[in-house]
């Protein structure tokens, strides 16, 4: 970057930390006018899942999915591969691969366009590493930067995974750290050490394609990814009104030092937002402070969240650690209780 004023024009808090809330979006699309229903869309926006999911024949089916925001970061390269990564999740989430996507692009004309270039460059990167084609694009001049992309990818109307089809008995399993939203705000205040942005861009850089290809071997009945809403506002969105969960807070794998920087108080807008909106279907025992602000802490380019049949799961975790991913099983869904979702216990890290 060319200077302390370009740097901070270029990055002022983004990432999925931008998401409208989910109360207020909620309130926007049930008012939206649905039309006929088409039985050849499998996944629509009603379901509040990942990506929509359209059926062309027997044993295809077509998975549509955008993503965009501002930077979280200060380097375009890299803000360009996690916009990238975040975006492409989408696809995994619904058990799908990845086939074209397209730029979204917003940039001031009176930036520097190597900073553009740098961007797209990532970006680029990621969707070749997904093993999809990048077809195109569209740019606007805007007074902000935002970049993401419109993903296409391919699954069989049989084997989708959509985020709130779990089963009583099924474990939960994350396959990455919470905490990169408070890591981001604590980084803008110059309080992140060097090390744990390392971490984090690593984590947000990480696409979800080998989690789910090898969960796609396993007894999968639901899943979503981790991102703006939250650890427990997507975790509240799986349960669907129809069931509860127990979440051990000890099992949770997070980023130690995020733990630290909650309990100083360099929390994120939107992980307030996230627990005014879901607080009241989640209760805590023997849990922190900083639990509660890692499981509301909105995720950019977040993990996998997985539904998985109880029997298959401690296998499915030890394959994804063989892997190299941090996915730990971080609870179990159950029938319907008076409380949606228990967590019991306190994530482990800086205290």
């Amino acid at each position: 970057m060319n200077g302390k004023e370009e740097k901070i024009v270029f990055c002022k808090g983004g990432g999925c930390t931008a998401k409208l809330g989910a109360g207020l979006l909620s309130h926007v699309l049930e008012k939206l006018p649905k039309g006929p229903a088409d039985e050849n869309l499998l996944v629509g926006y009603d379901s509040k899942d990942d990506a929509a999911v359209y059926r062309i024949s027997e044993d295809a089916a077509v998975v549509q999915t955008l993503d965009f925001f501002p930077p979280m970061v200060d380097d375009p390269y890299t803000f360009g591969k996690i916009a990238a990564t975040n975006a492409l999740s989408d696809i995994y989430a619904m058990g799908g691969q990845v086939k074209t996507a397209l730029n979204i692009v917003c940039f001031p004309e009176s930036m520097d366009l190597n900073i553009l270039g740098e961007i797209l460059r990532g970006g680029s990167e990621k969707v070749l590493e997904a093993g999809g084609t990048l077809a195109g694009g569209h740019s606007i001049n805007d007074t902000d930067v935002k970049y993401g992309l419109s993903v296409m990818g391919m699954v069989h109307p049989d084997q989708i995974w959509s985020n709130n089809s779990g089963q009583p008995g099924d474990r939960l399993i994350l396959t990455k750290r919470l905490g990169v939203g408070i890591l981001c705000t604590a980084n803008r205040v110059g309080e992140a050490s060097k090390e744990a942005m390392e971490q984090a861009v690593a984590s947000m850089t990480t696409l979800n394609r080998k989690a789910s290809e090898i969960a796609a071997r396993y007894r999968v009945h639901a899943c979503t990814d981790v991102t703006g809403f939250g650890f427990l506002g997507h975790l509240h969105e799986m349960m669907d009104g129809r069931l509860s969960c127990r979440v051990d807070g000890a099992a949770v794998p997070i980023f130690p030092e995020a733990v630290h920087h909650a309990n100083e108080f360099l929390l994120t807008a939107a992980g307030q937002k996230n627990r005014n909106h879901v607080g009241a279907y989640v209760t805590f025992e023997d849990s922190s402070f900083a639990t509660e602000e890692l499981l509301f802490d909105p995720q950019t380019s977040g993990g996998l969240l997985l539904a998985v049949d109880g029997k298959d799961a401690k296998e499915l975790e030890k394959e994804l650690q063989k892997a190299g991913l941090p996915a730990k099983i971080v609870g179990e869904v159950t029938e319907k209780t008076d409380m949606e979702i228990r967590v019991r216990g306190k994530v482990n890290g800086m205290t």
